[in-house]
């Protein structure tokens, strides 16, 4: 077969499958991730691609990534941490192959579009399906009688998926439909309504924040979309006015429990005259996160080795899990001080980006500092960043995956736009 179908065409097809395949889980989305990566390596050399290494991008993730790789060589479990730290580069490589393939396959935002498209039809389907009738099309029950997690099964993530894929699906949406299509708004204003819907019935707490909080986001910043996209969200709040009146468990989770979180009511232990940072687990686990930096302020413990380390700074029965849930606190805790500026600098970026556009849009009354495309992908990204809510392991795959897949689009459109400014 020809250059053209190794280097272009068959990741181009892998990058359109990738939300399906982070369905099925983290191993065949980060098999095609790897494969990318690998793929856009070999092109790099054959085909002399510098023009893509030289931007900051890459020198600022090339720093990121030695960051991490020294804190793991500092770390007492050093080839445990490796394994996170040492291949995390291919996340960059993914994310300029992207670009790469943005610009040589005219037909890789389109398709892209609608995998997402047919994911989330597929989500919704199966999602409210299991709702309704206690089980999902593949015979998967509700989680612990009341949550809907769909494909995810006892991964409780759909919510998360539905969450954070959502700005980039508008922002495709936004792009291809120039011609305000009334068919096509119609059937994506459905589809947000009724994702939101999933989510709250999925009762992830955190995935709800993120969806009204892009949508806030959203409805504030774009343009020619605004009065849709306001009617859309309205619609949607309206919807889950409904299923809160009419399905008290999940009111129970969202409103009830989360009430109970912050002021210490876990089981039969309660501490009415506290209040802790979403909950004593959550509180617990960011005193020992902080802990664990102040005796490693540079480098820290080490990727992924918050679970190995968090016993040498108990603070109570809680303080031990897998990560701290917040990823500033893991990337202080485990990778250092550096490593956090980093990903704090690139959140603060996006903040000035965000305050700029404001200034041009209602102050300055001129032509708009970001086009609404731009704006959907800055979303995903500063949802993905956003530093006062619990998260995800910022070195686990999967979540790793999703951060990455709207970068590559950002740098293309970023590139554009370089090179209408130099004609």
């Amino acid at each position: 077969m020809s250059k053209t179908f190794y280097f272009e065409t068959f990741p181009a097809y892998l990058i359109i499958a990738l939300p399906l395949l982070l369905i099925t889980g983290p191993f065949l989305s980060d098999l095609a991730v790897s494969t990318i990566a690998i793929i856009f390596i070999i092109n790099s050399f054959q085909n002399n691609l510098s023009k893509y290494y030289n931007n900051f991008f890459v020198k600022i993730f090339f720093v990121f990534w030695i960051i991490l790789i020294i804190s793991s060589m500092l770390s007492d479990n050093i080839l445990l941490s490796l394994k996170s730290s040492f291949f995390y580069f291919r996340f960059g490589l993914f994310s300029l192959c992207f670009w790469y393939l943005l610009e040589k396959q005219k037909f890789l935002i389109k398709h892209l579009f609608f995998s997402i498209l047919i994911c989330f039809l597929l989500l919704l389907v199966d999602g409210y399906i299991q709702f309704f009738f206690g089980k999902n099309l593949f015979g998967a029950e509700l989680y612990n009688n009341y949550r809907v997690s769909s494909f995810f099964g006892s991964e409780l993530i759909l919510g998360s998926y539905l969450s954070r894929l959502f700005p980039l699906f508008f922002g495709l949406f936004v792009y291809l439909d120039q011609k305000k299509n009334k068919k096509s708004l119609f059937i994506v204003s459905i589809i947000f309504i009724l994702t939101e819907g999933l989510i709250f019935l999925s009762g992830e707490r955190l995935a709800l924040f993120f969806m009204n909080f892009s949508a806030i986001y959203i409805i504030l910043m774009i343009d020619k979309y605004k009065t849709y996209r306001i009617w859309t969200y309205v619609g949607s709040l309206f919807l889950i006015l409904i299923l809160f009146s009419f399905f008290p468990t999940t009111k129970e989770r969202l409103l009830d429990q989360t009430l109970n979180d912050f002021t210490g009511n876990i089981g039969n232990k309660t501490n009415s005259d506290k209040v802790y940072i979403f909950s004593k687990p959550h509180n617990d686990m960011y005193k020992t996160a902080y802990e664990m930096f102040i005796n490693n302020k540079w480098f820290g413990e080490g990727p992924r080795q918050f679970r190995h380390q968090c016993e040498k700074y108990l603070v109570s029965e809680y303080s031990c899990s897998t990560h701290p849930h917040n990823t500033y606190l893991e990337l202080l805790s485990e990778a250092g001080i550096f490593a956090f500026l980093i990903i704090a600098c690139v959140f603060f970026g996006i903040i000035v980006l965000s305050i700029k556009h404001l200034i041009f849009k209602f102050i300055k009354n001129k032509k708009n500092y970001l086009n609404d495309f731009e704006i959907c992908l800055l979303s995903a990204v500063l949802i993905s960043l956003w530093p006062f809510a619990p998260s995800g392991s910022f070195f686990n795959n999967w979540m790793s995956m999703i951060y990455f897949l709207p970068i590559g689009i950002i740098l293309w459109q970023l590139n554009l736009k370089k090179m209408k400014e130099n004609k």
